[in-house]
């Protein structure tokens, strides 16, 4: 707990609750970050491995994505400590005990993230009542079907590419984490004529560079077998995606993927960050003065939470799909021209531009709301 509020600062968080269950090996955290704006919306993770402190960062990342998207949401994030690989019948149980826990954290809306889908949220919205990224069955736009953040990768990576010297039209790419949203940055990019050199995911990389079929790799993905079941490559290990040579690297998996130590070891022009705080700040510094320009997590993966955000107000899929579209566009440009003209990161300028957002909101709020 301690770790989580060496991080608090005037935006949040607002409330940490940590959830224990014995009688059913329940263990997790929700942090609800900043709620200025609208109630936070933000995914379950499950894993064996996510701290406090970690979960706090998301839940930020959360406030300063709905932010920067001009959404009437703000951020939170939550987190169930266990494998993610375990058996359905003990999922649905501590989804369903967890979700029981918070039924009376009003300003938080679960959404689905590393480790829950569609049917997740189901299960929480039969519960509770409160969850976004629904199956269709239940009225929702299930965001990792339609991948909802990759094709908001896409759009933001074109704008990017306005403030690069290459196009996507041949532009290879590398994807670190091909899952809900690696495959579908990929499979968009690929449609506008960039082509997938390598893909990595937890149990190993597959690379060549003469191109991977996106349409056939996520066929195998989905029959359950790894990225190096794909026939035609070079078998690496996981980490080896970080020394791939491309021109755009997608970062899609877990935090901190890259750092300080390793920075040096990416050989490419573009970064787009798919997962949520996979660069270090001093990373970013570091691949600028390199010559790579990195769009952070929550301008280029905003289209989920934007998604969602829709789905929410009852918005079809159609007009989700062209909000995330608009609003990309025109976040992303917006970030990278401030950058350009005040010789900030990327990651500076659009925290500067949530920031302000979020302020502004706070000052027409109660102190109440916090409490």
């Amino acid at each position: 707990m301690d770790d989580a509020f060496r991080l608090a600062d005037e935006i949040g968080p607002a409330k940490i609750t940590q959830v224990y269950n014995p009688a059913v090996g329940l263990k997790g955290v929700l942090v609800v970050d900043n709620v200025a704006i609208g109630p936070s919306i933000g995914g379950l993770r499950i894993a064996l491995d996510v701290s406090t402190e970690e979960c706090a960062r998301l839940a930020r990342a959360m406030t300063l994505k709905s932010a920067a998207a001009g959404l009437a949401h703000g951020g939170g994030k939550s987190v169930i400590c266990a494998d993610p690989k375990m058996p359905l019948a003990d999922k649905e149980r501590l989804v369903r005990a967890f979700a029981c826990a918070l039924r009376h954290m009003e300003d938080y809306i679960f959404g689905p993230d590393m480790g829950t889908d569609e049917t997740c949220m189901a299960w929480i919205k039969d519960e509770i009542g409160r969850a976004v990224g629904l199956p269709r069955e239940f009225g929702g736009i299930p965001l990792d079907e339609i991948g909802a953040t990759g094709w908001g990768m896409r759009h933001a990576t074109e704008v990017a590419l306005q403030f690069r010297d290459f196009r996507m039209e041949g532009a290879r790419v590398a994807v670190q984490g091909f899952g809900a949203v690696g495959k579908h940055a990929a499979r968009f990019l690929a449609a506008e004529g960039a082509i997938l050199v390598a893909a990595a995911d937890s149990c190993g990389t597959i690379h060549n560079p003469h191109g991977i079929d996106v349409t056939e790799l996520m066929r195998i993905k989905a029959a359950g077998a790894t990225v190096c079941d794909y026939p035609r490559g070079k078998k690496l290990d996981r980490d080896a995606i970080i020394d791939i040579e491309c021109d755009i690297w997608i970062p899609a998996a877990r935090p901190d993927v890259i750092h300080e130590r390793n920075a040096g070891r990416l050989k490419t022009r573009l970064v787009m960050e798919g997962a949520n705080i996979p660069i270090t700040r001093g990373a970013e510094r570091l691949l600028q003065q390199s010559g790579v320009l990195c769009v952070p997590d929550f301008i280029a993966n905003a289209g989920g939470v934007i998604c969602a955000a829709a789905e929410y107000r009852g918005a079809s899929q159609s007009d989700a799909l062209a909000l995330i579209e608009e609003k990309l566009r025109a976040n992303t440009e917006a970030v990278l021209k401030r950058a350009a003209d005040t010789g900030k990161l990327p990651r500076e300028a659009a925290l500067a531009l949530a920031a302000e957002r979020v302020t502004a909101a706070m000052k027409l709020r109660r102190w109440s709301l916090y409490q």
